[in-house]
């Protein structure tokens, strides 16, 4: 008798000892990218960084993007579409742009339109911070520092002996073509908070009213929410 119960209780430790090692087995499955994409890593600031997701089975949203019902307004949902011609992208494209960034393609810029603050607790690696109020009249932006970010970071030309008069009175004409060269204009791929986030979208609609070409433009609408859910790296 006493071996027979010796017997069921090893039957059930070995039961138990396989249950866990089953679950750990589970929660420990590798976290790819795609089936065929680990990570990938890209220069930010300067610095080889990795992107690739988070690889605990465990692992839960930052808090920060746990909310679901942030007040609109102005934390209103973003429509997948900001115009014609304006491309909505997803994360597997938007680290598809990246890795070509991080391989020499400099007619690519990432762009984070997030106020500093937010950046300052994690971006997508290989972004640049050009805050939607740099580019957003209704929030201070002047045509000249418009015009600035367009020339010195975007590629966009302005034509000689124009200023920030013509280009106001290019854009009350409805064509900027006249004041602008967009044929080195670099194509943005823009993102901020989310699917809640208006800011990405209000800094597309400012470059739209300067002329910038909406083929050039990419509008990753997941943002910060949706990299986070996934788990994806973020960098400082």
């Amino acid at each position: 008798m006493n071996t027979l119960k010796a017997i069921c209780s090893l039957l059930v430790v070995g039961v138990i000892s396989l249950s866990f090692s089953t679950a750990s087995a589970k929660e420990n499955k590798p976290v790819g990218i795609t089936p065929t994409l680990a990570s990938i890593t890209v220069m930010h600031n300067g610095k080889p960084t990795e992107i690739k997701r988070n690889p605990d089975n465990k692992n839960t949203v930052n808090p920060a993007f746990a909310k679901t019902s942030r007040p609109c307004p102005p934390f209103c949902i973003q429509p997948m579409s900001l115009g014609k011609g304006i491309q909505t992208i997803g994360e597997v494209e938007v680290i598809d742009y990246a890795d070509k960034m991080s391989k020499g393609d400099d007619s690519i810029k990432l762009v984070d339109s997030r106020t500093p603050d937010w950046v300052a607790k994690g971006t997508i690696p290989g972004a640049v911070n050009v805050s939607w109020v740099e580019l957003t009249p209704k929030k201070g932006a002047t045509t000249e520092g418009i015009m600035n970010v367009m020339t010195k970071q975007f590629g966009v030309k302005l034509a000689e002996g124009k200023d920030a008069f013509d280009v106001d009175e290019a854009i009350a004409d409805g064509d900027t073509s006249k004041v602008f060269d967009f044929s080195g204009a670099k194509t943005l791929v823009m993102f901020c908070n989310g699917m809640w986030c208006g800011q990405s979208p209000a800094s597309i609609a400012a470059l739209r009213k300067f002329g910038y070409p909406a083929e050039k433009i990419k509008y990753f609408r997941g943002g910060m929410q949706t990299w986070e859910i996934l788990g994806l790296s973020t960098a400082k």
